[in-house]
């Protein structure tokens, strides 16, 4: 993007702000994805870039099509920029301890069948008791829940260990077990199992499958599972959300498989059956090492404890 730079500033400090940007270039690698993380123009962000670059007296990072790369420079400021980063985040957490009050602004990330189950009803508890406390929520996908929380995005993720069996736990991140979540199979009201208390992934092997898509990896595990069970499914419906899966269903078109916590609020008309033998998942929070103490976090847990609690006691 730059040759060498003279450096007009070499020497003076270097602006926190656009560390932050050049460590979010590194994470999402084009300058769009970065401005729309930021709530800022692409073009404010090369500027942020260019800015450092001045001040570093180095180029930083060179195009790479529509992309950017980080050049050896760039990547080694980015390693420390992560280490700054920390400090402040950990020394805001020493003075939300000294002080002990809840308030600020707490950012949280889960996946779809969490957060239309646990969320609201949490984020509602929090307001009514710490006015102070802004929560904010973002719904991503458990992978990029953790990246985000290592990113210092979000404060908690809720994650689960089907989708993250590969990447969780780290040692930057303490991992919280909320509870465990059966899978069960969804079926119209006349399919020929409704009678049956439980039903074998095997006997299945000849239906048709609509499946929610959004998440790959999610997607995955439940194509292994048939896989483990002898066949590959038929799937009639490739969906990019959980109504339209629904809708298959209720119609007699498809089958599926859903998770409990989403099947109690959405089961609605359909028939659902647990699986044999049981496909759990394990529901877990994740926050960064040592930040429970933070009051807006040991709050949050706290209140979703209770939801959960009320949920599927």
């Amino acid at each position: 993007m730059h040759g060498s730079k003279l450096g007009k500033a070499r020497g003076e400090s270097m602006d926190f702000g656009r560390l932050r940007t050049l460590r979010e270039l590194s994470l999402r690698k084009t300058m769009s994805s970065v401005a729309e993380a930021l709530l800022i123009s692409p073009s404010a962000v090369s500027q942020q870039i260019a800015l450092l670059e001045d001040e570093v007296g180095i180029s930083l990072v060179e195009r790479r099509g529509r992309g950017v790369r980080l050049t050896p420079a760039g990547e080694r400021l980015v390693e420390h920029a992560g280490k700054v980063i920390g400090i402040i985040e950990e020394a805001k957490t020493d003075l939300a301890e000294l002080k002990r009050t809840v308030a600020g602004e707490l950012r949280v990330s889960a996946f779809p069948s969490v957060a239309a189950s646990l969320i609201p009803r949490t984020m509602k508890a929090l307001a009514d008791r710490f006015p102070d406390l802004v929560t904010t929520f973002d719904e991503l996908e458990p992978m990029d829940s953790l990246a985000a929380l290592r990113a210092w995005r979000i404060d908690v993720a809720i994650v689960d260990d089907l989708s993250t069996a590969s990447g969780f736990p780290e040692g930057t991140v303490e991992m919280h077990h909320l509870l465990d979540d059966s899978l069960f199979v969804l079926l119209p009201l006349d399919h020929r199992f409704s009678g049956d208390d439980t039903v074998s992934l095997g006997e299945l092997s000849g239906e048709k499958w609509a499946l929610d898509t959004s998440s790959s990896t999610y997607t995955g595990v439940i194509v292994g599972a048939c896989r483990d069970a002898g066949f590959d499914p038929t799937i009639n419906g490739h969906c990019h959300g959980f109504e339209v899966v629904r809708a298959l269903i209720a119609a007699g078109c498809s089958i599926s498989i859903i998770p409990g916590l989403r099947g109690r609020d959405y089961i609605g008309d359909l028939c659902m059956k647990e699986i044999r033998p049981r496909i759990v998942r394990g529901i877990f929070l994740a926050y960064r090492r040592g930040e429970k103490r933070n009051p807006a976090i040991a709050a949050f847990i706290s209140e979703l404890e209770k939801v959960v609690g009320s949920s599927c006691g």
